[in-house]
Parts: C-alpha cells; structure tokens; sequence
C-alpha cells in the first residue's frame, strides 16, 4: 500500500517566512536602536571649559571638570597631557553629581555623573601655555580637549 507524502500549502510556507523575517527584522531594529537595554547603551563625555593645569612641587597637575552624559559608565584606562607624559595617579576631588571612582591611574564615571577629577603626572607645565589632552576609555573612545595652564 503506498501513502502519498504531502508537503505543507505553499500559503502556509509563505505565512511562515513573512512571520520569521518580522521576527529577526524587529530583533535587529532593536538592537540598534537600543531597545534591549545596556547592548545600545553609549559612553559620551563632556569636559567643561573650568578645566585646566597646574604645576604643582616637580609634578604637573591636571584637574578635569568631566560629565558622563551617555548611558554606560566611561572607564579611562589611560590619560596623555601630549608633551609631558601620562599620569601616575588619579584622584576624584569633588564629585557633583553620581558616582565617580579612581584605582591607581584608572577612573570609572557612572552615567551622569559630573565632577573633578585630578590627574597627576611627573613632568612640568608652563603658566599661560594650551596643552592638549587625551582621554581613552575601555569603551575603544578616544576624546581630545585642550587645557590652558595657569599660575
């Protein structure tokens, strides 16, 4: 006795592959757009023009009035004052708004977080001169600022 083997109607295929192809069109919509949580979610740092630097004994000093105004914390994992060299410490000194953390040279500000952050480098600043800076995060972020040194 032979069966005959049916496949499915092919308007019922049709049905399911528009219906799979919502699926994955709206999973990736999502997920650029941010709509799934932290996947999306952007570090964007903001240095305010109060900032600048300072000789300090033999080591030059760099203040930074910083804000975090993305939505994952920005981790900096290392810091250049271009012409002097890279910090052997930081230290938050006032902390306006959020939370903002230091360990050795490496500082984590929390999403909206705002304040002072000092970073000390062995090396020596002229009163009066701009000297660039270099910010880099654990995020692959790279933002450049200029900073006057004062008196």
């Amino acid at each position: 006795m032979k069966t005959r083997m049916r496949g499915i109607e092919p308007i019922i295929a049709v049905v399911i592959l528009v219906a799979v192809t919502l699926v994955i069109a709206i999973g990736v919509i999502g997920w650029i757009m941010g709509w799934w949580g932290t996947m999306g979610a952007t570090e964007s740092l903001q240095l305010y023009p109060d900032s600048y630097a300072i000789q300090s004994d033999n080591n030059a000093v760099v203040v930074l009035h910083i804000k975090n105004t993305g939505s994952a914390p920005a981790v900096i994992y290392k810091f250049e004052l271009l012409g002097v060299g890279t910090p052997t410490s930081a230290m938050v000194s006032t902390t306006l708004a959020g939370t903002i953390t230091t360990s050795g040279a490496e500082v984590t500000i929390n999403p909206g977080a705002e304040g002072y952050i000092n970073f000390i480098i062995s090396g020596t600043v002229t009163a009066g001169t701009n000297y660039q800076i270099k910010v880099y995060t654990r995020a692959g972020n790279v933002y450049t600022w200029t900073v006057q040194a004062k008196a």
